[in-house]
């Protein structure tokens, strides 16, 4: 008796897993374009900076989940990235046309001279290609 009961759970177990790759998602990511950005004109070494930022919210089904920040070198390379709630039955998304969302980010200065570049990305161009709005910023001592 046993045994059956041990079998008929490691069938029932194998045949309720699903292999379908097609289930929808309640939500995605999507990466938009920054408006605008305000940093200082210059840093010093150990200090830590407010720099503010804002962007476009899209729609009601959009929240901002995080930044996508790469450090490459001096080069800070800045977009934001929403978590967009699939348009379903139970949720109706309204299209936003002036919704500006204004963020921020604290940035501690780990070099003690030179220049950061600050890229924010603003989106592609009518050829496909990045578009920043770039700030160079010295680090003075």
């Amino acid at each position: 008796m046993k045994k059956i009961f041990f079998f008929g759970f490691v069938a029932l177990a194998f045949w309720s897993c699903s292999i379908d790759d097609s289930i929808n998602e309640d939500f995605y990511f999507e990466i938009l374009p920054i408006e605008s950005a305000s940093v200082p004109t210059e840093m010093r070494f150990g200090e830590v900076y407010t720099i503010n930022y804002s962007y476009f919210k899209p729609s009601s089904c959009h929240f901002f989940n995080n930044l996508y920040y790469v450090a490459e070198s001096n080069i800070r390379t800045i977009a934001v990235i929403n978590k967009v709630i699939n348009n379903t039955g139970n949720i109706v998304c309204e299209d936003l046309t002036d919704e500006l969302e204004e963020k921020s980010f604290n940035f501690v200065v780990n070099n003690n001279g030179g220049t950061y570049v600050f890229k924010f990305w603003q989106g592609e161009d009518e050829n496909g290609e990045d578009t920043y709005l770039v700030f160079e910023v010295p680090v003075v001592q």
